[in-house]
């Protein structure tokens, strides 16, 4: 179960969303070839990933903005273009192309700090968009809480798109995070849950001026929490054509 669009087209074209999505897959075919050399791979995530053991020895910064834009695989980096797809453009289209980029960047570094502070002694390099991403969630979730989301439910043989409110889906996707960030230790999952919830966290606490400036709790009495202008409709396209009996 995922999502794969919501129903709250922007106003204006979200340049900084595209841009982002554009240098994110620009800067992982760069080093592509470096998946078939494991090696060589690690010297590069050594020296561009966020390794908190090497912050806590007095090193390697850059690698909490650095590593917002590098990803350890195609599903990693699909699965968070997606999502930077899906929510990203209303957020831009709230706070204007400038601010927004200052909002991302500064949720992704506030997730890469979070992440650190969790295990300042792992030497296991730490790479994706996941912090930044989360962080756009966690503004969408506050501003748009009603929005519909539609999401792809997957078992087995059984394929259909449902449409549910965003704060479902983004709540749903924070307890997992949540759940996933107590049990991280344990499992050695090498997933940055913490990276994930304060980028979230981030996120929410910095899209509060945008909200206050739209009247805050009446924000959501005028708009109940929908999108401030007419949503957008989709054909189910999932329906299964019906086929006549042969006689």
């Amino acid at each position: 179960m995922f999502p794969i669009r919501d129903h709250n087209p922007s106003g204006r074209t979200p340049y900084v969303t595209y841009g982002l999505i554009v240098a994110n897959i620009l800067i992982f075919l760069s080093y592509w070839s470096l998946f078939q050399q494991p090696r060589a791979l690690n010297a590069f995530f050594y020296d561009w990933a966020l390794i908190p053991a090497l912050v806590s020895e007095g090193g390697g910064l850059t690698g909490m903005l650095t590593s917002m834009f590098l990803h350890g695989g195609v599903a990693h980096l699909a699965g968070n273009m997606l999502f930077l797809f899906i929510f990203g453009d209303n957020i831009e289209d709230e706070m204007g192309h400038l601010r927004f980029l200052g909002f991302y960047l500064a949720c992704g570094l506030l997730a890469a700090l979070t992440h650190y502070l969790a295990a300042p002694f792992s030497p296991v390099p730490t790479v994706g968009a996941s912090g930044a991403i989360a962080g756009v969630m966690g503004g969408y979730l506050l501003l748009f809480p009603r929005a519909r989301v539609d999401i792809l439910v997957i078992l087995i043989v059984f394929f259909k798109i449902l449409p549910i409110p965003a704060w479902i889906v983004l709540a749903v996707w924070f307890a997992l995070q949540v759940f996933g960030g107590v049990g991280s230790a344990a499992d050695g999952s090498g997933v940055a849950y913490w990276a994930h919830l304060g980028g979230f966290v981030a996120g929410l606490l910095l899209t509060v001026p945008v909200w206050l400036r739209r009247g805050g709790p009446r924000y959501w009495n005028r708009t109940q929490g929908h999108p401030p202008h007419p949503a957008a409709r989709y054909t189910d396209t999932t329906t299964i054509p019906k086929i006549g009996r042969r006689r």
